[in-house]
């Protein structure tokens, strides 16, 4: 039965990139006549055109944090894998694809500019101050949350962090042997993946256990550790670390599609979780609207957009790859949450696993997946988090990347200096976050990112709501259909608010309570520039 829902996925997912695919392609008028901004603009440090596998695997590996493996399981033991399965394949197809590729294109036709730069040019200076605030508060929460998840996994398994570490020196290698040695891709590409998974088995060999914990907990460390990663990977040309990195991280995640494409066909697992529990969690609230907030990625992310118009499209090298990357690339991330959703599905309902971290369910099921082909548990648990982590850095460094640009951006700074100074301004919200110790409403210390995830999966979603936003502006500017967009839209922007709604009603005058307010302020002051624009529209059309 596993094997038969999973195969309906892919077919869906196939069917939709060459129809509805196509018909994004024709209406966005895809032209390589066209020159991207990587050709006319290019700068050497951010304005790099990149092959498309190399562009996918950083595009792909940016988006694909952890919110389309977390989301899913955290969603799927709540309210069973049946709403769950639907909301990402219908979300991804309809909703996320569309979000994803139109940023993409709009920023490509608008000199590589950020979502918010397009709010500035097609809808107000206002709008666009409102967006660059609620985008820059949105970082911050994706880089506490993702950072405190990716040491949460270096103290779970110490030969995991090994692997990072050394996956960071491999594809800083890599890129002065791409772009100064001029090696060929396909041969380096070999070469270089060869030693990656060579890492992961040595990661195991050689745990780093015995680091210091400081604020007495190794997570605090390794958090530090972090912080210092995002400040330089913030700052260094994409070709030295964020290309290179983000291309070898592809081939862990394909490597773990691959494993998860075949573990579900081939292995046989029965399905063992119930399809609908209730419609209501006492975890995480009623399936409406959390269930829409809480798979943040694996149907549609605000994150993405940013990525798609912060840092892809300073890459894309030709319009016509913007299908690919664009809508292809979050199928794929649906393809993602679905493998991640099987390990949810292949648990009992009354297992101990049912009650475990996510991080541990997914590591779990791959292991399960890749035991198929005879790869030892243990072995396949390192993998699973390793990818999961992989996924997550790269979120890391390309998310610090894009709140430094949109810094920058909101207060005209230019120049290297004020690149350091973004930077940092940048990072101190997410470092006193992870620091400090974070108590539930019990009193009980608990990770930083299980208490921020609500919060940050309706602002995430919002984000989404308000970048469709958008692009129905500019479709309406241009004089084109936009019902397609407009319907997503509205249906985003109406659970997110309800669910941020939710969030500030729980939190009152707490941190997460009080910036909850603000990001709702400043969503619905958007809201009503667009209902301006629109009515303005309709005012003219009428005289």
């Amino acid at each position: 039965m596993l094997t038969y829902i999973f195969l309906l996925a892919c077919f869906l997912f196939v069917l939709a990139y060459l129809t509805y695919g196509r018909f994004l392609k024709k209406h966005f008028e895809l032209n390589n006549k066209n020159h991207p901004p990587s050709l006319h603009m290019y700068d050497g440090v951010d304005y790099v055109p990149a092959p498309v596998p190399v562009l996918f695997g950083h595009h792909f590996s940016s988006i694909a944090g952890a919110g389309p493996v977390l989301g899913p399981i955290i969603a799927g033991i709540a309210f069973g894998w049946g709403p769950v399965w639907l909301w990402i394949v219908f979300g991804s197809i309809f909703i996320g694809g569309i979000h994803d590729f139109s940023s993409l294109v709009i920023s490509l036709r608008n000199r590589g500019h950020s979502i918010a730069e397009i709010a500035n040019i097609y809808m107000s200076k206002r709008a666009y101050h409102l967006m660059l605030a609620f985008i820059w508060l949105l970082l911050v929460y994706v880089l506490t949350v993702f950072m405190d998840l990716t040491a949460s996994t270096f103290k779970l398994n110490a030969g995991v962090a090994t692997s990072s570490i050394l996956f960071i020196l491999l594809a800083v290698f890599f890129g002065f042997a791409i772009y100064r040695l001029k090696w060929p891709l396909k041969i380096s590409s070999v070469f270089f993946v060869a030693f990656l998974f060579f890492f992961v088995w040595l990661g195991q060999r050689m745990p780093l256990d015995n680091i210091p914990a400081i604020l007495g907990d190794k997570a605090k460390t390794w958090d530090i550790v972090l912080i210092v990663y995002c400040f330089i990977a913030s700052i260094a040309p994409v070709w030295i670390l964020l290309q290179p990195r983000d291309y070898l991280c592809s081939f862990l995640l394909y490597a773990s599609l691959i494993a998860g494409f075949f573990g579900i066909l081939l292995g046989g697992l029965p399905l063992n979780y119930p399809v609908f529990t209730g419609w209501s969690s006492s975890e995480i609230g009623p399936i409406f609207p959390i269930l829409f907030v809480t798979v943040a990625c694996g149907a549609i992310s605000g994150f993405h957009s940013i990525v798609s118009s912060g840092t892809t499209s300073k890459q894309i090298k030709k319009e016509t790859d913007a299908l690919p990357i664009g809508y292809g690339g979050m199928l794929i991330e649906g393809l993602v949450a679905i493998i991640a959703l099987s390990t949810v599905m292949v648990v009992g309902k009354n297992s101990s696993l049912s009650g475990a971290a996510p991080l541990e369910i997914y590591g779990e099921g791959i292991a399960r997946f890749l035991s198929i082909f005879g790869v030892p548990e243990k072995f396949g648990f390192s993998f699973g988090l390793l990818t999961l982590s992989a996924f997550i850095l790269t979120t890391l460094d390309t998310a610090t990347r894009l709140a430094r640009y949109i810094f920058q951006e909101f207060f005209n700074m230019e120049g290297k200096k004020n690149r350091y100074l973004a930077t940092l301004v940048t990072l101190f919200l997410p470092a006193v976050f992870v620091l400090i110790n974070i108590r539930d409403l019990g009193g009980n210390i608990i990770p930083a990112w299980k208490i921020i995830w609500p919060v940050f999966g309706a602002t995430n979603q919002l984000m989404a709501g308000l970048a469709l936003m958008i692009t129905a502006v500019w479709l309406k500017k241009k004089g084109k259909h936009f019902w397609f967009v407009a319907i997503p839209m509205v249906f985003m922007l109406a659970m997110t608010l309800w669910a941020l709604l939710l969030v500030i009603i729980q939190y009152k005058f707490s941190l997460i309570g009080f910036i909850g307010a603000i990001l709702l302020f400043l969503a619905l002051m958007l809201i009503i520039e667009a209902i301006e624009i629109f009515e303005i529209k309709r005012r003219a059309k009428n005289i």
